[in-house]
């Protein structure tokens, strides 16, 4: 029995899906990205240009699960960007229709990544509300199996970054 995830893709680009060679499910970048370096100010400080990159997908799985985005470990090589926060979680309530998953990054270097390019990766894990029903159940799923929806029949919870400071 398979982790049954919904999700809303917006550009058939960014469909992720399961593969044997990893544990992880990379991500992939919709559209181009233009990327610009760091430079100095007129007072003579850093000034990174952070972009958030939209992935353009919103996924809903089930209670008691959440999901954590990490960069792939070729990320920086390839492209010259870091992940600001190191990762990103996704928890369970954010997902709405207009919930899409975001890729913060810092770049290093004037960059463009082209559609289509695996960016970062994500795993389903329980979260730390599981209830012990929820990880009984969990003992019985052998992976997981993505659901192509056009609604993910939730409300929005308000865009990336919306728990409050």
């Amino acid at each position: 029995m398979k982790l049954k995830i919904q999700i809303k893709c917006n550009n058939d680009q960014c469909m992720p899906e399961v593969i044997d060679k990893g544990e992880w499910v990379d991500l992939y970048i919709p559209k181009d990205v233009k990327l610009k370096s760091p430079y100095v100010n007129y007072s003579g400080k850093f000034v990174f240009n952070y972009t958030k990159i939209d992935l353009e997908i919103c996924m809903k799985f089930p209670r008691g699960y959440e999901a954590i985005i990490a960069p792939r470990s070729s990320t920086f090589e390839h492209h010259g960007v870091i992940c600001p926060n190191s990762i990103g979680v996704i928890d369970n309530p954010y997902n709405g229709d207009n919930d899409s998953w975001n890729f913060p990054v810092v770049p290093l270097r004037n960059a463009t990544i082209n559609a289509g390019q695996r960016i970062c990766q994500f795993r389903i894990q329980l979260s730390q509300k599981a209830t012990v029903w929820q990880k009984i159940k969990d003992l019985f799923y052998s992976g997981i199996e993505f659901e192509r929806v056009d609604s993910l029949g939730s409300s929005d919870r308000g865009g990336f970054g919306t728990t409050g400071r």
